[in-house]
């Protein structure tokens, strides 16, 4: 089936399981054989790690041999504490795209960061897709609710004055967690459906939220529920490869590879950021502040490793067993992530697939998802993986018709099938809806606050049930919904 929209070719999954090394393969595949319009293939990083100079092993950062000689953009390129947004790489991915194909070059996305991959996928799925600014704009009435401006009305002073003066950067909840909950308390007062769904912790989300109001005067909330009445469709002609691995192989797989980091100078890079935190004011805004030196929140300093190391970098009087424990948080902390990645796929980019094949009655080569099983290596993957991603991808670059994805293998067939999850941008927003628990809440303006989803799995934790068992008979075990305090 012929279409208008250009090629895109993307390399998705967990980490751990040959993202770079497929992509790569394919790139020089396309190099070296050639096809009939497309001369070559340049890679663009999708990892949101990856864009930061510094911290190669940690962040697995394919090395400039093993490029060889293919493009690698948007890598290596930000400072380590400068912010990068979802909106920003889009932005720059797309830019990449185009000179790609411009050059007759296939772009290959390649990265663990699905959510920045579903939104370059898919466009106006963002809350900040409206105008990007309406100041000075003569005709901005036409897009403005009176939604925000009824709340605006209601607020007290304090709040007020905070709306009217924003502030450029949002306070660290480390160093400032009363400006952090005033934050968070005017965002429910506006918009308490989007409040819901940060932790007040999140103070850069929720800070975007609230720009959101006052640069488009509109509720992020109202430009999600229309978005979910906008069909979806990709921005690309999209060939997804998602390459994964059996969960038990995986968690095994990345034991090790946290084990070879640590010789591989793991700790090293860990000391080298650490010092440049505290010697260097290069940090977003120029803050230099003891607090914001140790926010894990921001840019490179969010990496795995760096945070579960940082104890035993920095503290003078670290006990014998400190190096064992980091070891073994980061192990912990790796096996999380990949599950979450895991889980991002087979619940949102998968879905959205299906949306968009069934939207287009099936002509898969509008978007197509190909699972290839990355459990065994060795000579495996060339039967698993390599063989049938290029013969794929050449099928989809001829537009040819494609093959079933689930009969690839066991493992794609089971993945692949009995996909059934909303794609409603509201719903989504009501189903990452958080809620606190009382009983783990200290103090009321900074709250405990958990996932609905995730609430059962909180009672359960060691803390949530010491306090559970001291309060017996005084608490009816129910999570509370945040409300703005007066």
């Amino acid at each position: 089936m012929a279409t208008s929209l250009q090629p895109l070719i993307v390399i998705c999954g967990a980490t751990g399981v040959g993202k770079s090394k497929l992509g790569v393969e394919l790139a020089l595949g396309l190099v070296n054989q050639g096809h009939n319009r497309w001369r070559g293939a340049r890679i663009i990083n999708a990892d949101s790690m990856q864009v930061y100079t510094g911290m190669n092993v940690a962040t697995n950062k394919i090395s400039p041999a093993e490029r060889m000689g293919i493009d690698h953009l948007l890598m290596d390129f930000k400072r380590p504490g400068e912010q990068y947004l979802v909106g920003q790489w889009v932005h720059d991915a797309m830019q990449a795209i185009n000179e790609t194909h411009n050059r007759n070059e296939i772009p290959i996305v390649i990265g663990g960061t699905s959510y920045w991959i579903q939104h370059l996928l898919f466009p106006n799925r963002l809350a900040s897709d409206g105008p990007p600014s309406l100041s000075g704009d003569q005709h901005s009435d036409r897009f403005r609710s009176p939604i925000p401006e009824r709340f605006i009305s209601k607020l007290p002073p304090d709040l007020l004055d905070l709306f009217n003066r924003l502030p450029e950067h949002a306070p660290s909840a480390i160093s400032d967690p009363d400006g952090a909950s005033l934050l968070y308390k005017l965002l429910q007062a506006l918009d308490e459906p989007v409040a819901a769904r940060w932790h007040w912790r999140d103070t850069r989300k929720v800070l975007r939220a609230l720009q959101i109001i006052k640069e488009q005067g509109r509720t992020p909330s109202e430009i999600i529920n229309e978005q979910a009445s906008t069909p979806l469709f990709p921005r690309y002609r999209t060939l997804c490869f998602w390459l994964h691995a059996e969960q038990s192989v995986l968690d095994r797989r990345l034991d090790e590879r946290v084990d070879d980091m640590i010789k591989n100078g793991l700790l090293q890079e860990v000391r080298e950021l650490y010092e440049h935190a505290h010697t260097s004011v290069d940090l977003e805004d120029g803050r230099c502040g003891e607090h914001d030196r140790n926010d894990f929140t921001l840019g490179i300093f969010q990496s795995i490793g760096y945070k579960e190391f940082y104890k035993f970098i920095s503290d003078p009087d670290v006990s014998e067993g400190s190096f064992a424990d980091a070891v073994e948080q980061t192990k912990h902390s790796t096996r999380k992530y990949a599950k979450r990645q895991v889980a991002w796929l087979r619940n949102k980019l998968l879905p959205a697939i299906h949306c968009v094949t069934a939207e287009c009655r099936g002509k898969s080569s509008v978007a197509a998802l190909y699972l290839l099983d990355t459990s065994v290596l060795g000579e495996s993957w060339i039967l698993n993986v390599l063989q049938p991603a290029r013969t794929i991808m050449n099928a989809f670059l001829n537009e040819e018709e494609l093959p079933d994805p689930t009969i690839l293998s066991p493992l794609a067939q089971a993945m692949l099938t009995n996909v059934n999850k909303s794609l409603s941008p509201s719903a989504v927003l009501e189903a990452r809806r958080k809620v606190v628990c009382p009983l783990c809440t200290k103090d009321p303006s900074q709250p405990v606050m958990v996932e609905c989803a995730e609430w059962e799995a909180h009672q359960r934790t060691r803390l949530h049930r010491r306090l559970a068992t001291k309060a017996k008979g005084k608490f009816s075990g129910g999570p509370w919904k945040h409300e703005a305090s007066e």
